[in-house]
């Protein structure tokens, strides 16, 4: 089990080391010829990139991971509820009367509860 924050942290550190370990002499070279050294420790290869490649691919991880945590916080299916009325349904010596029961302008349907999208 991961918590959310240790989950950033990795992603955060996915193509790039850690400041400490990154200014190694091992690290530097790498850094050189262009060899992105991350994950996590800074000891494993990731791939061919130079140090502003691997912080855009760090930065990509991070949003990724951002975008499936904000969907998995929300509801996809939005709520909807009836519609309320227009004010022209009715006529101006009833003053704002609505008909009893279900009626053509409103589909025929009475909405008491919200109903989900179909969408």
């Amino acid at each position: 089990m991961q918590t959310t924050p240790q989950l950033m942290e990795q992603r955060f550190f996915s193509y790039t080391a850690p400041f400490a370990r990154g200014v190694s002499l091992t690290n530097q070279i790498t850094d050189l010829f262009g060899i992105a050294m991350g994950g996590g420790d800074g000891t494993k290869v990731m791939g061919f990139g130079f140090p502003d490649q691997t912080i855009i691919w760090d930065g990509t991880a991070v949003e990724n991971t951002y975008q499936v945590l904000l969907q998995q916080q929300s509801d996809p299916m939005p709520w909807r509820t009836g519609d309320v009325s227009n004010g022209y349904s009715g006529s101006l010596g009833s003053a704002g009367s609505q008909p009893d029961g279900p009626s053509w302008q409103d589909g025929g349907a009475s909405y008491s509860a919200p109903v989900r999208g179909l969408w």
